[in-house]
């Protein structure tokens, strides 16, 4: 992977309005980032996805994770935002 971003196992739309500490964090690449909001808003990620283990099971992330795969690294892939 060319680039990795930084996904907060819950949003910070969450910890910070009510005070409290980031939420610990995962390195992921950019597809995948985008791919994970395009599919749950921040309160399904703070109530169901909130842990590494938690992301891999999802079945549209699994499909997703199969397909990326087998993309071009080094090129921007399309997200679908449709659900």
């Amino acid at each position: 992977m060319p680039a990795l971003t930084e996904h907060h196992l819950i949003p910070l739309q969450k910890t910070k309005r009510k005070g409290l500490d980031p939420s610990a964090t995962i390195q992921i690449c950019a597809a995948c980032h985008r791919q994970i909001h395009t599919l749950y808003d921040n309160s399904y990620l703070a109530l169901h996805l909130n842990t590494l283990e938690k992301l891999k099971q999802d079945p549209p992330l699994q499909k997703f994770l199969a397909w990326v795969h087998k993309q071009d690294p080094y090129k921007r892939v399309k997200i679908d935002r449709k659900r």
